[in-house]
Formats: C-alpha cells, structure tokens, sequence
C-alpha cells in the first residue's frame, strides 16, 4: 500500500473517530459553574473528557449565568458557563461559544392558545392580561412562571419584550430549564419561556408540551440554526483572562473541536459549524 493510501486511510479513521482529538498527559479537577441551560451539555463534555484524560475529574455546577460569571471572575470555578453573549464591563472575561440555542415560550398541549403576539406576551407578563379567554383561549386564570433573578434567560426575554425585570408580575419563580417544564405539564394553566433545546427534547419524547411561534416564526432549533428566529443567543463558556489554567484551556479547545458535535445536537442545541464562525471575545 503506498504512503499517500496509508495516509488517506489514517485520516478516514480520524474523522470517523469521535475522540481523535490530541490526547496530552494532563491532570487534576476542573470545576465549571453556571448557566442550567449549558450545564447537561458541559457534564457530556466532561465524562468525554475524562475518558481522553484518565487524570482529569469534571464537576460540572449549575446556578445561573450570573454564577458563572461571579465563580470565573473570582476564582471559585474554572470555567463559568453563561447562555448569552458577553456584556461590554465584562471585558475581564474571555467567551467561547460552544453552541447556540433560542428562548421558547411554551404552554401546556391542552392550551387551545396556538400563538400569542409580542404584545399579547408584554400584557401577560406585566398582568395586564390574566385569563386565557381574553386571548382566544378557555376561561382561567393565567399562572405566570418567571425565570429567577440572575438568569440570562430571564435577562434576554425581557430584553426582548423591551421590559424592565421588575416589571414581570410571576406566580411562579424558577430556576433551572427542568424547572420551568415541569410546572407547565403540571398546570395547563401556566406559560414559561425556556431553552428552545430543552423544550423541543421534551416535546419530541411525546410530552404534552407546545412551543409557541415568535412574530410567525415557529420554536425550532432548526430555525435557530438558519438565523429566522427572532430570540436566539451563544451559549459561552467563559474565564478570567489573565487567570486562565492549562486544563480549562485544554477543555475549551476540546469544546471547539467536531468531536463534540454529536453531544450538541443530542442536547438539541445548534453545533457551531466552525470555530471560525464564532470567536472567542
């Protein structure tokens, strides 16, 4: 076999391979803390990570970006997970985005509700509007569900629905994306908004959920994908500049890499289809 076949041959391998990527001998505990949204991804990363790196341990925290940003900045975490870009007095972090994800706002599948417009969701979410009937769905009364202070989803829907936090009038405070999905399949009554990617998993599992359209376009990590739908955000890894280990830049270069594009889309989450389409800021 000549050389230029055995070559061919090696690099079919490779690319067929989900963990060809460089294996170094490195060591110790890498702790990443933040965002519920990239948190499942981030442990698939690590037990991946692990298994290149024998001497590597992953603790993998959730809490909110706000966390991520605090532990990254003072040393409490190695990497800080944050599910949105970075904001401008935070140029002592570093971001790399390992994929992008939407904010969907979702309702229980009994709903006769099939859409709501940006108005319509301003008026719930200030309390101006508080029974289904007065937006062409059954009578009672409409449980707000609400994203906990320190979320960058919280901070991008209310961004997006040009309100101030405090101007959210909830019945529901919750934390995690679990959160948010649980308490509307447990009440027909609720709306939440969450990670597009979490509420597409749980409704392609058959779970009585609807992902309702923003300005006619629908919910999708597809449409994410194609840049059509009007929430979508970078999810970031993130470290303190000047601070930053060895393993954690081992571990976001990892991130970069096509051998985590499988884990993404199992997430439901839009992989980056090259490092050089988003980069580090």
């Amino acid at each position: 076999m000549s050389f230029r076949r055995i070559a061919f041959c090696l690099s079919m391998l490779l690319i067929g391979m989900p963990f060809a990527f460089a294996v170094k001998d490195i060591k110790g505990k890498l702790v990443i803390t933040g965002s519920s949204t990239i948190a499942p991804l981030a442990v698939e990363m690590g037990k991946r990570f692990e298994k290149l790196h024998p001497g590597v341990r992953v603790d993998v925290q959730s809490g909110g970006s706000s966390r991520g940003v605090t532990d990254a900045r003072q040393g409490l975490a190695d990497i800080g997970m944050v599910s949105r870009g970075l904001h401008p007095e935070e140029k002592d972090l570093v971001g790399t985005p390992v994929a992008l994800d939407g904010v969907a706002v979702i309702l229980h599948k009994s709903n006769p509700v099939a859409r709501l417009s940006k108005e319509q969701l301003i008026q719930i979410y200030t309390g101006k509007i508080s029974d289904w009937k007065e937006v062409g769905g059954s009578a009672g009364k409409i449980v707000v569900v609400n994203k906990a202070a320190g979320r960058s989803t919280l901070e991008l829907f209310a961004h997006y629905l040009a309100l101030k936090e405090n101007d959210i009038k909830a019945q529901i405070v919750i934390g995690e994306n679990e959160q948010g999905i649980k308490t509307v399949l447990g009440n027909p009554l609720a709306i939440a908004y969450v990670s597009i990617g979490t509420a597409e998993f749980h409704a392609t599992e058959g779970e009585p959920l609807r992902l309702l359209p923003l300005e006619g376009v629908s919910a999708s990590v597809a449409n994410v994908k194609n840049g059509s739908y009007p929430l979508s955000r970078p999810l970031n890894l993130v470290v303190k500049a000047e601070t930053e280990t060895d393993l954690a830049k081992e571990f976001i270069a990892f991130s970069q890499s096509a051998a985590i594009n499988d884990l993404v889309k199992e997430q439901y989450f839009v992989p980056l289809e090259s490092a050089k389409s988003i980069t580090r800021h």
